[in-house]
Parts: C-alpha cells; sequence; structure tokens
C-alpha cells in the first residue's frame, strides 16, 4: 500500500514539472478554503487517474501496438505515453479537478518525454517489493 501512495505521489509530481514546463498544460483545482492545499489534491487526484490508466489501458495498446513499436525501435512509446496523457486529460475533466493538454504533438509529447524522465529518477527512490 506504501509502495502504491508513493507512485500517485510521484506521478503528482512528475504532472507537475511536465505542467511547469510545457506551457499548453495545465491542472485546474477544485475551488477549497486554501488554495495551496487545492493545488496539492488536484495533481494527487490527476496523478491517481494517471497512474490508473497507465495500469489498466496502457498494457493493452502497449501489446496491440508491439509490431509498430518494434518498426519504429521504440520510437512509438512516446506516442503511447502521449496518448494516455491525452486519455487522463478526457478522463478529468468530468471531475471538479481537471488536466487539460493542448496540442497532442507538441504538449502532449513533450509533456509525456517530461513525465517519463521524472518518473523515471524518483522511481529510484521507491520502497523496493519484497
Amino acid at each position: 500500500m506504501i509502495a502504491f501512495l508513493f507512485r500517485v505521489v510521484i506521478n503528482a509530481l512528475a504532472l507537475a514539472a511536465a505542467t511547469w514546463i510545457v506551457p499548453g498544460i495545465t491542472v485546474t483545482s477544485a475551488p477549497s478554503m486554501d488554495a495551496t492545499l487545492g493545488v496539492v489534491l488536484a495533481y494527487l487526484v490527476v496523478g491517481l487517474v494517471f497512474g490508473l490508466v497507465n495500469a489498466v489501458v496502457r498494457p493493452i495498446v502497449s501489446l496491440l501496438s508491439t509490431p509498430i513499436t518494434c518498426l519504429t525501435l521504440g520510437l512509438f512509446t512516446l506516442i503511447i505515453n502521449a496518448a494516455m496523457l491525452l486519455l487522463t486529460s478526457w478522463l478529468t475533466q468530468y471531475l471538479p479537478i481537471g488536466l487539460h493538454v493542448g496540442t497532442f504533438f507538441w504538449d502532449a509529447v513533450i509533456g509525456a518525454v517530461i513525465i517519463s524522465i521524472v518518473s523515471a529518477l524518483l522511481g529510484w527512490f521507491s520502497p523496493s517489493k519484497r
């Protein structure tokens, strides 16, 4: 359970880095009494949705796109990551907290690259499964 919560926090921090660097990616928070608490909860909820999308949908898409991933020597994985970011954006539009991605190519692909790098760097600190 601790490892799962740690992954949600890592996803939230990676999404925060992407929204800070890429101007086309924004996270809107629900109105609350404390603005900082609302922003932190927004990133945590979007990080949870992003983690669930990556855990449920991404393996299926990766399996079905194995031939094109092999043909492009793995570069199609960037497109899959960007599609998962857009799927998260679409799913969170039904929540009071939302992730908004401007365009597919520049915003989603660059955001997916940033999220992958930050998640990999922060993943080194995650507790190991024993």
